[in-house]
């Protein structure tokens, strides 16, 4: 046991990671990626991950080209999507559906209003 480690009453072993916190193994013993930190209150503590980059897209439609086609366009082509006009476009957080919403103008931007936020998993 290292000297940042205590035993608890039930036998397990909690690891001092600075400031007060106890880290805690998550339940069926994984690696230390699978540990969960909690502050007092057994409240998670998030503020480690905050500034962890995450890969945002929108996706206002899609479209199955062949090779002829793909070939065929140039400039002031268009490419007709799979969407119709107002339907709201797909929200996607590291590859993951989170949402969909619906593109507005922002100055000279454009945006996404989140209409739909969706809680687990979407199939």
């Amino acid at each position: 046991m290292a000297d940042d480690e205590t035993l608890t009453e039930d036998g397990t072993q909690e690891q001092d990671s600075g400031g007060g916190e106890k880290a805690k193994p998550a339940s069926g013993g994984g690696s230390a990626l699978d540990e969960v930190f909690f502050s007092e209150g057994d409240e998670l503590d998030l503020e480690a991950v905050y500034d962890v980059p995450l890969e945002v897209e929108v996706v206002l439609g899609e479209k199955t080209l062949s090779i002829t086609e793909l070939l065929d366009i140039g400039s002031g082509s268009v490419i007709e999507l799979d969407r119709k006009v107002g339907e709201p476009v797909d929200v996607y957080v590291n590859k993951r559906l989170v949402a969909r919403g619906e593109i507005v103008i922002v100055e000279d931007h454009i945006g996404v209003t989140m209409t739909e936020i969706f809680k687990g998993d979407v199939a």
